[in-house]
């Protein structure tokens, strides 16, 4: 007969116990006496023949095999959320949590307002939403919906093209005040300029007459998005931004007929999810709101 698997406390006492870096204050985050979690630990070396941690003035120091086994534990902890959402809410009802991630910038400027109307109409719905833009998130079930700018390939995914998002050079009015506003790429020299810090794949998208934008030629630099958005909005210099949200802000437009490129938006959900009714109702209200922030007159839903 086969020995039975040690149980899931007490992965996730080890867990919490090399997060926090000592028994007192994993104790804290879970709730339960150092005794406990001291018992939790000495179980799973048991059962695995291994030490996982050692003592020193600052704590517990995680052994090699302890570090080892963390990514591991970490799934186990991923997977146990995704079966609490799932069990939060019944298949056919609207109750319980979704989680949705999404980009930064979408995230904080667009997807908010899109969930609090569907919060105020349904209150039984939770939403959790993460800030990030890995499509593993949702084959490794960290979230149940995703908005990402790049079309996902996996079989596993359903993926609903929302349309596409032009982007432009803005600048606020109190930056250009002041200052003669850009008749040409070359005039952009004489201009503060906001931009990335860390060039990444999608930064190719910012050319002009051919030639890609660089960090050397940016004045204000960071690679985040929504830090990069309020430097243009306060005044910071010209940087580049969804038109849709330029528009809501009354930003002003710098050379928009060299400087157009449109960047396509997808909805994304695991297959297993489009049978649980939350998950439609957030997915279908995440569609119905982001295709009027693109204004896609063509959008099918």
């Amino acid at each position: 007969m086969a020995p039975l698997s040690p149980d899931w406390a007490l992965y996730r006492s080890f867990l919490t116990v090399l997060q926090e870096g000592s028994l007192s204050a994993a104790g804290r985050v879970l709730g339960v006496s150092q005794s406990t979690l001291s018992r939790h630990i000495a179980t799973l070396e048991k059962a695995f023949g291994l030490s996982l941690f050692t003592r020193s003035p600052d704590g517990l120091v995680p052994t090699s095999a302890a570090l080892t086994l963390q990514p591991h534990a970490e799934t186990l902890a991923v997977a146990a959320e995704a079966l609490l959402r799932a069990a939060s809410g019944m298949p056919t009802e609207t109750v319980g949590t979704v989680r949705v991630t999404a980009s930064e910038i979408i995230a904080a400027e667009v997807i908010a307002p899109i969930l609090a109307s569907l919060q105020s109409d349904h209150p039984g719905i939770v939403v959790e939403l993460v800030v990030s833009n890995r499509l593993d998130d949702l084959l490794r079930r960290d979230a149940d919906i995703a908005v990402r700018m790049t079309r996902p390939h996996q079989g596993a995914l359903i993926a609903k093209r929302i349309g596409e998002i032009e982007l432009g050079l803005y600048a606020a009015s109190s930056y250009l005040k002041h200052r003669q506003r850009p008749q040409s790429p070359a005039d952009l020299t004489e201009h503060a300029i906001v931009g990335f810090d860390t060039p990444l794949p999608y930064t190719r998208t910012f050319q002009l007459d051919g030639q890609v934008l660089t960090r050397e030629q940016f004045s204000f630099r960071t690679d985040s998005d929504i830090a990069q958005f309020a430097a243009i909005r306060a005044g910071c210099g010209i940087g580049v931004c969804h038109t849709p949200l330029a528009v809501r802000e009354e930003l002003t437009r710098i050379l928009p007929d060299l400087f157009a490129p449109k960047i396509g938006m997808w909805l994304c959900m695991h297959e297993d999810q489009r049978m649980i009714a939350k998950c439609r109702l957030v997915f279908d209200r995440l569609a119905q709101g982001l295709c009027a922030y693109l204004d896609q007159a063509n959008c099918q839903l």
